[in-house]
């Protein structure tokens, strides 16, 4: 039987102490005290959690000085140590020396490693209790799994091999079916709003038994719209470091969420005939965006009639719109920077399809345009893969504070404020 090693990887020791526990409760086998914890709250946390009475994993990445990692890990009640795979073969075997010393095994962990399966025979040798195939969180978000790995090692060597990498309920079998002996799973428990029944499925999944999941996905190119529909724009912004933003305009309405791929206009004052030719040239994917740099009218409602025919998701306009008395009447979303009753002339001025900037922000045809009730943002379409998948992070570990905010918390407690306040 596979073993579920939870993994967790946060920064506050009382919330993995309240998880940890809702995990043992839903059938979590072994506890891993993640990296990040283990930076932030030192050795005392695995001491915390080797109070409950399962196998502690401690999540250190040693990269050298092995043995005494393993004797500090050791006498703080852990159970098994994880090297890195990069480390140097002496860091492995000094590692090994004290871990039979002291009573504990050693996990060496492949994250980063080439050439796994060469890698995997090798610490074997050395005398590595297992082997972790493990894909990092910052590969995951480009879409990629760490399977194709998982088989060539269980292939290439004896050890008891362990996955870890964006495991969730639909993928936690999988990992079995493919020769895993220890499923590691953080997000997809982790993050949960029930922590227990997260486990619970996470386990049947183990068992063979198919279950879905909306959440803790990881997004490819083809699915990164109905990626970025799950998230707000605030989601975006916090995936983007506070990046990302268009400045100074406003949705006509309050409940619109438009997704789509950027088709740029520049034209100037109140011309508005490159806006208009646009709605020809656009698909039912696409953001028609403007630069005009102006005080007349370049959109109004026979415009907006032409664009609701032609099914194109929504307009951005960085300067003036009029007939909002007649827009307002549909359900077409529009997203302007002032009013004005006047219009220009159709002179032609401008261009579709070249870079634009657009409240404050720089735009090329084909990046990802992204509004709600907040504003606007937009993704440039060669990081839309990375920030989807970020954004849906955020989302995912905002549902957890809520949560914990609702079970009896606070904001300000949940991220312990004081604690982390700069010095």
């Amino acid at each position: 039987m596979a073993v579920l090693q939870v993994a967790l990887d946060l920064i506050n020791g009382n919330r993995a102490i309240e998880i940890a526990k809702d995990a043992i409760k839903g059938g979590a086998d072994w506890l891993e005290a993640g990296t990040p914890l283990i930076k932030a709250e030192g050795m005392e946390i695995i001491r915390e959690l080797k109070k409950f009475g399962k196998k502690v994993v401690a999540d250190m990445k040693t990269m050298d000085v092995g043995d005494v990692e393993a004797e500090m890990v050791a006498k703080a009640g852990a159970g098994i140590i994880s090297v890195l795979g990069v480390a140097g073969d002496e860091t492995i075997k000094e590692a090994v020396r004290a871990a039979r010393r002291y009573g504990i095994e050693i996990m060496v962990d492949l994250i980063g490693v080439k050439n796994v399966m060469e890698r995997a025979i090798e610490v074997e040798k050395l005398g590595a209790d297992y082997v972790c195939v493990h894909l990092a969180i910052d590969e995951q978000m480009l879409g990629k799994d760490v399977f194709e790995d998982l088989k060539k090692v269980v292939s290439s060597c004896n050890l008891k091999v362990a996955v870890a990498g964006g495991i969730n309920s639909e993928t936690a079998g999988k990992a079995v079916e493919n020769g895993a002996s220890i499923v590691i799973v953080g997000g997809a428990i982790i993050k949960a709003r029930d922590v227990t029944n997260a486990t619970k499925k996470i386990k049947m999944a183990m068992e063979g038994k198919k279950v879905k999941t909306k959440l803790f996905k990881k997004y490819k190119e083809k699915e990164i719209f109905n990626a970025f529909k799950m998230v707000s724009t605030c989601n975006i912004c916090d995936a983007m470091h506070n990046k990302g933003a268009i400045y100074g305009l406003h949705p006509l309405k309050n409940g619109y969420h438009i997704v789509g791929k950027a088709l740029t206009v520049r034209t100037i004052d109140g011309d508005w005939a490159k806006v208009v030719e646009a709605i020809d040239i656009a698909s039912n994917e696409d953001v028609i965006i403007v630069e005009e740099n102006g005080n007349k009218a370049v959109w109004g409602e026979l415009a907006t009639e032409s664009a609701i025919k032609k099914g194109i998701v929504g307009v951005v306009i960085d300067g003036s719109i009029r007939d909002v008395h007649l827009i307002k009447k549909t359900d077409f979303p529009i997203f302007y920077k002032n009013i004005f009753p006047e219009a220009g002339e159709p002179k032609g001025y401008g261009e579709i399809g070249g870079e634009i900037k657009c409240g404050g922000q720089t735009i090329k045809k084909g990046d990802w345009i992204i509004g709600d009730d907040n504003g606007i943002v937009v993704v440039p379409k060669e990081m839309a893969v990375e920030i989807a998948n970020r954004a849906i992070n955020v989302m995912e570990r905002e549902n957890r504070i809520r949560q914990e905010i609702r079970n009896g918390s606070s904001l300000g407690k949940v991220l312990e404020l004081k604690k982390w306040e700069k010095a």
